[in-house]
């Protein structure tokens, strides 16, 4: 558990401090909006696959960290097709934003995992 909220602490703070780096660049209300909403989905996914990677870990960390990125690959999917459009993101915002968040809390997976 000590783990996990470490972990989310780390994650946290990544998506926050990208998220205003984001911003610099996309400036507009809509862009904002849709950082706001890809970092608050980023850090929910994040959690989840990092649970699943720990639980997996003590048998095989591959299998979990696979199981990861896969999650990942099709949340950001089914985001891009099912969800940026239907309420109104500007989708490149919400893309970018979204798969940056998901390659920056994974780098530092790894380094949680073995504390």
């Amino acid at each position: 558990m000590k783990r996990i909220a470490l972990y989310a602490a780390i994650a946290g703070g990544l998506i926050a401090i990208a998220a205003v780096a984001l911003s610099l660049v996309f400036d507009g209300p809509t862009e904002r909006r849709a950082i706001l909403v890809s970092a608050a989905l980023a850090f929910v996914v994040q959690l989840a696959a990092f649970a699943a990677i720990g639980l997996a870990s003590a048998g095989n960390a591959m299998t979990g960290w696979g199981i990861g990125v896969l999650v990942r690959f099709l949340v950001l999917v089914a985001y891009a097709f099912l969800v940026v459009q239907s309420i109104g993101l500007a989708p490149a915002a919400a893309l970018v934003s979204l798969a940056t968040f998901f390659f920056l809390c994974t780098l530092v997976e790894p380094l949680v995992l073995r504390t």
